[in-house]
């Protein structure tokens, strides 16, 4: 208990910033809702004010299996149509039924995400590579060779633990979840290979991960990408995992910012705080999972500093 305990007393340190009202004008405002429901959703992104552009891609796991946390597309459809947005995912690069086009297909279909949206698996045909500028660890990303198709992104995330991040919201979804095959192998080896994902450096992986989100930032643009993190069903397990652990948090809500560290701080401050959340604390401290956000703040990728707005008290 107490290593975990000791370990987040950075997180404690920005909540306390927030708290005090910090009025710079540099600190992103993440707003909040605890309701958890298609119109919840919709709600919470409205609170942003923000106009896509272009093809706008929606940005989520399909999930590796029917057990797997994913976001339903119950709750994400109203939110899908009313930016008249695309699914974007690519393949996995381990095992399982996402590590090529054709099972991929299969599963996104099993999942019943084409009930509600197009769906594009952006790495079906290739890569994309982007530049880093002033990353930790890598001076390339390689993502889907569909990213350019779209001129909006929203990354909707379902925040949770992770086996190997030790926790997964905007940063990873940014990062992991944009990187084609290859670029996910790439990420997870620390810009050390291309062919397989095992043997990386932790500190590198993580590292890698935020270059990889100043990648794509950069690449799309500030103004054009938004995040949405929805703390429900909250695992030790990521939705990559196809048998994950039960849920030992319960639901707290939605939060949305245009800043992905800021929204990522808020949701560990989130869960550093609620009932039964000793096994992902522990998962998060074992696997050093804070760097991610002490990285991407270093390079520029956002701010561990923001502004709570509650939505439900306004």
């Amino acid at each position: 208990m107490n290593k975990y305990i000791k370990y987040f007393a950075a997180a404690v340190s920005a909540v306390t910033l927030a708290a005090c009202g910090d009025s710079a004008s540099d600190v992103p405002t993440v707003y909040f809702t605890r309701d958890i429901s298609p119109a919840g959703l919709v709600r919470a992104y409205e609170a942003l004010g923000w106009t896509p552009h272009g093809k706008v891609g929606i940005k989520m796991s399909t999930g590796e299996s029917s057990k797997s946390n994913y976001l339903r597309p119950e709750l994400i459809k109203d939110l899908v149509a009313k930016v008249d947005g695309t699914i974007v995912e690519c393949n996995t690069a381990y095992g399982g039924n996402r590590s090529d086009s054709e099972s991929h297909w299969a599963a996104i279909r099993e999942r019943g995400f084409l009930d509600v949206a197009p769906v594009d698996i952006m790495d079906e045909d290739g890569d994309l590579t982007l530049r880093v500028n002033g990353g930790n660890v890598l001076s390339e990303n390689y993502v889907g060779s569909h990213f350019d198709d779209y001129g909006s992104f929203i990354v909707l995330s379902h925040f949770k633990g992770h086996a190997m991040a030790g926790f997964g919201g905007a940063l990873k979804n940014i990062s992991i979840g944009f990187a084609s095959s290859t670029g996910k192998k790439w990420i997870h080896s620390g810009g050390t290979s291309r062919d397989s994902m095992w043997g990386g450096e932790q500190t590198a992986f993580l590292e890698s991960m935020a270059d990889a989100d100043k990648a794509i930032m950069d690449h799309v643009g500030r103004d054009n990408i938004v995040f949405i993190n929805v703390l429900n069903r909250i695992s030790i397990d990521c939705d990559c995992d196809g048998n994950p652990a039960e849920p030992d948090i319960h639901d707290i809500g939605i939060l949305v910012s245009t800043d992905p560290v800021a929204i990522d701080q808020a949701g560990i401050d989130m869960v550093s705080t609620a009932d039964g959340n000793e096994k992902l604390m522990e998962r998060i401290a074992d696997r050093n999972g804070l760097h991610i956000l002490e990285s991407a703040e270093k390079i520029g990728v956002g701010t561990r500093k923001y502004k709570l707005v509650d939505l439900d008290k306004k």
